[in-house]
């Protein structure tokens, strides 16, 4: 099931994009496009934060990044785009939704990779202050220039004065944006490398660029070139055109069980954050996902009993798919199932194989439900492994707070609360439950650590120039 959450920007994982963000607020490059200061509205999906990163794992490796060192982030956000922080990559769930073949995503994933490989968050971070330092000189140089004016009676000096100041930021900005540019186009070549060397199709990665094109000539603004983060899009396309098509694997198609991976996981997004729901649905190549659609459709907004039989008609064509396992617990727990829900979310995570804290929450919950301490410690036992793996879910730690409490582990209990406020970037609450856990737990014991670790911890903060 998706779950949506609000993580904030001001919180620890966040702090090197905001602060970045908020020194280059005018350039609305991939790198930062969300990065303005506000909530991300995530969404965890075990399902498919496992496409995409079985869709990532090569480029990475081809670009040279261990894929072990970098977060898959879903971002519900129905707009095209995906952008990097340094060690994750955020992909709006519109990315997937508009992308009809799974190519197109890998595509923006090789975009994405190259900007990672290349440092060039580091180096546009190094331009950022060198353009700052340029803009303060010249503000600097302004200002002198309009006191002489005014010590001399001069009525036209303040003016040059204050030009002088106002076009020393300007400098300033456009050299960030030159920058940008050279960055992008950089980053689409590496990309093709990177499909090249994976023996992937680049035609998805062109098809997608034409969609952003099309949007942009759509929107009717005309800008000026030299203030725009990225080439002019027939300059960009036209290049990544001529180099695409000189791959041999132009072509070539995706992988049939691929792709209907894919057309599930798009599946799962409409039903759950699309309005046109149908209309996406409906153009699915796969018989398969328009069913899952229409059991998770039937799940939200219609009878969790009919959609049970539908996740088991769908187990039956697909039985070792573990997130129809999923979907099926979704259902028993909605029909208060508990136990039956926790066993199919068992089965769920046993053949997903990746130790997801998503379905372990879920387990989590259902095994919580039964009121049982025995599956209450059960439930302990899922998720410490799952968390220790994948600690930022929120979601995770509220579940392992509750079976703590059934327990008898107040200790344990008050500082996964802690954690799951740290998470949400609640700092002020999560240091409240830090000093409470702290108070029942031994002096120097890891929770007496851990709960010290949150205390201590102290938010960047950055101040808008």
């Amino acid at each position: 099931m998706i779950r949506l959450t609000l993580r904030s920007l001001c919180c620890r994982p966040f702090a090197v994009l905001a602060a970045l963000a908020l020194v280059l607020t005018s350039i609305p490059t991939p790198l930062l496009a969300a990065g303005s200061g506000r909530d991300l509205n995530v969404v965890r999906d075990a399902e498919i934060e496992q496409l995409i990163g079985l869709y990532s794992r090569p480029i990475f490796q081809a670009a040279g990044i261990d894929p072990r060192r970098v977060s898959i982030v879903l971002v519900n956000d129905p707009g095209l785009n995906a952008f990097v922080d340094g060690r994750r990559l955020f992909m709006n769930t519109g990315t997937i939704l508009a992308a009809e073949h799974p190519n197109q995503v890998i595509g923006v994933i090789a975009h994405e990779a190259a900007h990672l490989a290349g440092g060039h968050l580091h180096r546009l971070r190094d331009q950022a202050r060198g353009a700052q330092t340029l803009a303060v000189i010249t503000s600097l140089l302004g200002a002198g220039v309009a006191a002489a004016g005014m010590a001399a009676g001069s009525s036209n000096l303040p003016g040059v004065g204050a030009a002088t100041a106002a076009g020393g930021v300007e400098a300033s900005r456009r050299t960030l944006l030159s920058y940008a540019r050279t960055e992008e186009m950089t980053a689409d070549r590496s990309a093709l490398d990177y499909l090249r060397k994976t023996g992937q199709s680049p035609r998805g990665m062109l098809t997608i660029f034409e969609s952003m094109a099309r949007g942009s000539a759509l929107a009717g603004v005309r800008r000026d070139p030299y203030v725009m983060s990225h080439p002019l899009p027939q300059d960009r396309l036209q290049a990544l055109r001529t180099l695409a098509m000189q791959s041999p694997y132009f072509d070539k198609k995706d992988d049939p069980t691929l792709q209907e991976r894919h057309d599930l996981a798009r599946a799962k997004i409409a039903a759950y954050t699309s309005r046109s729901a149908g209309r996406v649905t409906s153009r699915l190549q796969s018989s398969l996902a328009r069913d899952y659609a229409a059991a998770m459709t039937e799940l939200l907004h219609g009878s969790p009993q009919r959609a049970l039989k539908k996740a088991d008609s769908l187990l039956r064509a697909r039985p070792n798919y573990p997130y129809f396992h999923e979907l099926r617990g979704d259902a028993l727990i909605r029909l208060n199932r508990a136990s039956d829900a926790a066993n199919a979310y068992g089965r769920a995570r046993q053949l997903d194989g990746g130790n997801s804290a998503v379905l372990a929450s879920l387990q989590a919950q259902a095994l919580v439900a039964t009121g049982q301490p025995d599956q209450a410690r059960q439930a302990v036992q899922a998720l410490e492994s799952a968390l220790r793996s994948d600690p930022e879910t929120p979601m995770g730690w509220r579940f392992l707070a509750q079976a703590y409490g059934m327990t008898g582990d107040v200790a344990a209990a008050e500082l996964s609360s802690a954690n799951e406020l740290f998470y949400s970037g609640k700092i002020k609450e999560a240091k409240i439950f830090a000093a409470r856990s702290q108070t029942r737990a031994p002096r120097g014991s890891p929770i007496w650590l851990r709960a010290q670790d949150i205390i201590d911890y102290k938010p960047i903060i950055t101040k808008k120039r």
